[in-house]
This record gives structure tokens, sequence and C-alpha cells, in this order.
């Protein structure tokens, strides 16, 4: 009987201890994982503070468009007018750009940005500004 009493004490410790590593690999993964997230990756290095606020600022209809880290440029020849509407070349496909995901404020950038990303494995444009063609 005393055996299985020293027994039993093994395996609790046995597994408070894989508690306590599973505990700690668990903490590890998500510091690292919530810096991989984080908005300020040096994208605003050498931009003043007013474009930086400018940025942090854009939003469309579809919300805020976050940042340019979270935006693509894209060249002139990515981007034009059909019919009456903004597409983007994005992969090698183009994209219509909805209404709602223009930006309607002046571009202090310059550039043509586009924010993608997906949602149901669908791209969808969140934002889009243009830029000066040519």
């Amino acid at each position: 009987m005393g055996r299985d009493v020293v027994r039993r004490g093994d395996c609790f410790f046995l597994v408070l201890m894989v508690s306590m590593i599973l505990t700690i690999v668990a903490a590890l993964i998500f510091l690292v994982s919530s810096r991989s997230f984080a908005r300020d990756n040096g994208q605003f290095g050498d931009s003043s503070p007013e474009r930086r606020e400018w940025f942090k600022s854009l939003h469309s209809g579809m919300g805020p468009c976050c940042s340019d880290a979270d935006g693509n440029t894209l060249t002139d020849n990515d981007w034009k007018v059909e019919k009456g509407h903004y597409v983007v070349r994005i992969g090698g496909d183009w994209i219509d750009v909805p209404d709602v995901a223009l930006i309607k404020e002046p571009n202090k950038y310059g550039r043509t940005i586009v924010w993608p990303f997906y949602k149901d494995g669908h791209l969808i444009i969140r934002c889009f500004i243009p830029g000066t063609m040519g």
C-alpha cells in the first residue's frame, strides 16, 4: 500500500511538471506571436509624424485601412479605371475595387495604395487610394 502512494505521488509530480512545461511553452508562443502582429514594424522610419498620423487615420466605407504596412503600393501598370470603376492587379489577377473601399480624401502620399485581405478564401479590397498616374 505504501508503494501505491509513492507511485501516485510520482505520477502527480510528473503531471505537474508536464503541465508547467506546457504552460511555459504556451506563454512563449503567445508572446512571440503577439509581437509578430504588432503594427509598427519600422515602416514609418523615414516618415514625418504628420504622414504617420495620416496613414493611421485612413478609412473607407469598409472600416479603417490600418497603416501603409497593411497596404500594397501599386505601380501605374497595376491599376486602372474600367467602366467607371477602379480595378487593381494583385497576384496577376485584376480585381474590381468596390466603391465603398475608395478613400475619398486627397492622397498625401502620392502613390497608389491598395489594402487587400482574404475572407473565406476570397480576396477583398478593404481600402484603395489612387495616386497620380504618370
